[in-house]
């Protein structure tokens, strides 16, 4: 990794430890690399969870979309989404963490195409999601 790429990761992992909605959905980085961002999330009940006790597809969906941006933002580009679909596989229940890894799939000038996949502790696929994200600049660490 470059010199560059090290100020630009470092750079990032501050942006999301300071990010409010990140911190209240409790969503932790846990590594960058060039085209790829991994977070996870713990389960929680009460704060994570719909009215049967399963992970709400809305913090799924805010992990994966979280992770898709981080990706972009891995190559330093910024970005917000434009379009993002969602397929759940299983449910997770309180106290488990869930885990995305968004991977860029198209890094183009204007607009990036990114998917994200979110698995259990035991590696178990809980969803996975594809987005389109529009680039509204660069980041200049």
């Amino acid at each position: 990794m470059t010199t560059q790429n090290s100020r630009l990761t470092k750079h990032l992992g501050e942006i999301y430890d300071r990010n409010p909605f990140v911190k209240l959905l409790d969503i932790s980085v846990v590594k960058f690399q060039e085209g790829m961002a991994e977070l996870s999330m713990p389960v929680i009940s009460g704060k994570h969870t719909n009215l049967h006790g399963f992970a709400h597809g809305g913090s799924l969906f805010s992990l994966a979309d979280t992770a898709m941006g981080a990706a972009c933002g891995s190559l330093g580009k910024r970005v917000v989404t434009l379009t993002m679909s969602m397929n759940f596989v299983k449910s997770a229940g309180p106290g488990e963490v869930a885990r995305s890894i968004g991977r860029v799939i198209h890094n183009g000038r204007t607009t990036m195409v990114v998917e994200a996949e979110i698995f259990d502790a035991n590696e178990k696929l809980l969803a996975k999601a594809t987005g389109t994200f529009f680039v509204v600049g660069y980041f200049e660490p």
